[in-house]
């Protein structure tokens, strides 16, 4: 039985034609060899499996090709090229940075480096995985990368460029690599079934490509996994099987009971999802990703981005025909929502479901209204039938003497069809801002809650107040949201604060419900502490905290902001100032009992207790020591 050898090294590219994917690095290169304009030193960097290592290989062989051919590929046919596919180059260099990434392994390369080629024009230097190389190493390596002789070429490979010094990336000329696109990975894929007469539907290697997401030694990977599980049978559905990928018709037929608002349907169909062994986010994902695929088939402009096989982009278009954009921004949003708060869900099922009810109900919830000024505005409508009316925000109307607050109940044009214009405008019973003293909401065909106006005293000067009344006598229609902001500065200008004089009876009341906000929280040494503060009034706007030791006044300046806005919500006075001092004198002398004694008054003490101690130290011959 013969050696296998897997795909994606089987079919490893030997010359710049064959790369996949990166014509703009492949073109460059053979440019530069063509026009003898090679630099000494190279950095390929991009993402896994994108061919940087292969084109360093493919750029090592070109360069020592004895007869390179006019469009500056090599011609696979001289003794440096055979020594090279053979493996057996005496010019060609690579190190594995990952495992070779200290001082003394960079000192033996650059030792190397001195020696001239035997054969051929240069000597070239691969060392892929660059970024591994330790700060040291970086720095040995340097002037020799900077300065090499002429024979030599380095070739630097990365999947994370921002990790090498900039005085590395400085010296080198630098190659970007791009993801391989699906259709090229496709394509490729195709190229290899034909030469290995496996049969495989394009549906199938689409998913592949998708799968691997632009990494063609993924891609090569998974095809020999699938070849061998299903005897080189490629189908759509084993697929699927075996890539474990939420087949896309369940979001067809998902969004089928969505736009029937068949709730049963769509939970049926999640269930039988969570049967075969996705979870919950699985679906999140793919359903988002279905629906922003029906939003980019509603643009012919953006319709290259959506990668997916040809008879899958016909059923995305005939499906965008019966959604509306306004809907799909909508429920991707709130898919969106759904996958972030995903994670913290306890009952996670029962989170993606609710979910999905509300995506069944989207539909008849988001409506396009006209407006006599501003067009098509976007409003949420909801059905008379499956839920009470919604409530406008309150306007404050402004009139003679007077600014009233109401809140009106929107009238839904379903329940009253006589109150729509023939000619498709606003409705007749649309709310209007009345300038009256008193405001009552507009008569409606259905029963509903009168509010009574809340009367609202008027500041001095009521400027919005005043466009509003003159642009309301004046016969000018105000938009929704013009209204909304005169009536927000109206209310602003009527809110008159008055504050509350400041004494020291309301400010030891009020330091007293301070001090009970520590002593709920069991702080007892704080309480007692802020129980010996005095509080002065030096200034009517200034409030003095004077404490008696050192402890507690730095508390307090720590505490100082919010005892600041304490006091001004307390006062209604934004113009409070608190200062804070400290005043030893006010000390409290605290009685602590006996003095502790020295060691020597201590023993005169034993002395005249017990006499006997004096004959006891004189017989022994001690002496003391103080």
């Amino acid at each position: 039985m013969e050696n296998f050898i897997v795909s994606a090294r089987k079919y490893r590219p030997q010359n710049f034609s064959t790369v996949v994917g990166q014509s703009h690095i492949t073109t460059t290169l053979k440019n530069a060899i063509r026009n003898s304009q090679l630099a000494h030193a190279f950095l390929f960097c991009g993402p896994r499996g994108v061919g940087k290592t292969t084109c360093a290989r493919i750029l090592a062989k070109t360069i020592n090709c004895e007869t390179p051919l006019a469009d500056g590929e090599a011609c696979n046919h001289c003794q440096s090229c055979l020594s090279f596919n053979d493996g057996a180059s005496f010019n060609i260099h690579e190190l594995d940075a990952a495992s070779n990434n200290s001082v003394d392994d960079i000192r033996t390369l650059v030792e190397q480096v001195r020696f001239a080629p035997q054969a051929g024009k240069y000597k070239i230097y691969i060392i892929d995985e660059v970024h591994m190389l330790s700060s040291s190493a970086f720095n040995a390596f340097l002037k020799t990368l900077e300065e090499p002789p002429s024979y030599a070429i380095f070739i630097l490979a990365t999947t994370e460029k921002h990790k090498i010094l900039p005085t590395i990336l400085s010296r080198c000329q630098i190659f970007d690599f791009k993801r391989i696109t699906i259709q090229d990975t496709v394509d490729h894929l195709k190229e290899i079934c034909e030469k290995e007469t496996i049969s495989a539907e394009g549906d199938a290697l689409h998913l592949i490509a998708q799968k691997t997401d632009g990494c063609m030694r993924d891609s090569l990977s998974t095809l020999d996994k699938i070849v061998s599980f299903t005897a080189g049978q490629l189908t759509y559905q084993n697929t699927l099987e075996h890539l474990n990928i939420l087949d896309y018709d369940y979001f067809f037929k998902v969004m089928d009971c969505v736009l029937q608002q068949d709730i049963g349907g769509a939970l049926l169909i999640f269930d039988e999802i969570l049967q075969k062994g996705f979870e919950g986010d699985n679906f999140l994902g793919g359903w988002a990703e279905f629906l922003r695929n029906l939003l980019v088939c509603k643009d012919e402009k953006v319709l290259h981005l959506m990668e997916v096989s040809a008879n899958l982009k016909d059923r995305y278009k005939q499906l965008s025909g019966k959604v509306s954009a306004q809907y799909l921004v909508t429920a991707l949003h709130l898919l969106n929502e759904t996958e972030i708060n995903y994670r913290m869900a306890r009952n996670k099922r029962l989170h993606v479901e609710m979910a999905l009810i509300k995506l069944c109900y989207l539909q008849q919830a988001v409506s396009l209204v006209s407006n006599d000024q501003n067009g098509e505005v976007l409003k949420k409508n909801l059905v008379p039938e499956a839920a009470p009316q919604r409530l406008r925000a309150p306007f404050m109307v402004a009139a003679s003497g007077k600014i009233t607050a109401y809140t009106e109940a929107a009238e839904t044009p379903a329940k009253n069809p006589a109150a729509r214009p023939a000619n498709g405008g606003s409705p007749a019973t649309a709310p209007k801002l009345t300038i009256e003293s008193g405001v009552t909401p507009p008569p409606a065909t259905t029963p509903r809650p009168t509010v009574t106006p809340t009367p609202i005293s008027k500041p001095a000067t009521a400027p919005a107040a005043t466009t509003s009344a003159t642009a309301a006598t004046s016969g000018i229609k105000l938009t929704g949201l013009a209204a909304m902001k005169q009536a927000l500065a109206a209310k602003q200008n009527a809110e008159v604060v008055t504050s509350i004089p400041i004494t020291l009876g309301a400010l030891s009341v009020y330091w007293d419900e301070f001090i009970d906000v520590y002593r709920q929280a069991k702080r007892t040494s704080v309480v007692s502490n802020l129980q010996l503060a005095e509080l002065q009034l030096p200034d009517p706007q200034e409030i003095a905290i004077i404490s008696r030791n050192i402890v507690m006044l730095r508390f307090l300046e720590e505490e100082k902001l919010d005892i600041s806005e304490y006091f001004k919500r307390k006062f209604r006075n934004k113009d409070i100032t608190v200062t804070l001092s400290l005043d030893e004198s006010k000390q409290v002398d605290i009685d602590n009992g006996p003095q502790p004694m020295s060691s020597k008054e201590q023993y005169l003490k034993m002395l005249e207790k017990y006499p006997l101690i004096a004959e006891l130290k004189n017989g022994l011959g001690m002496e003391l020591d103080f």
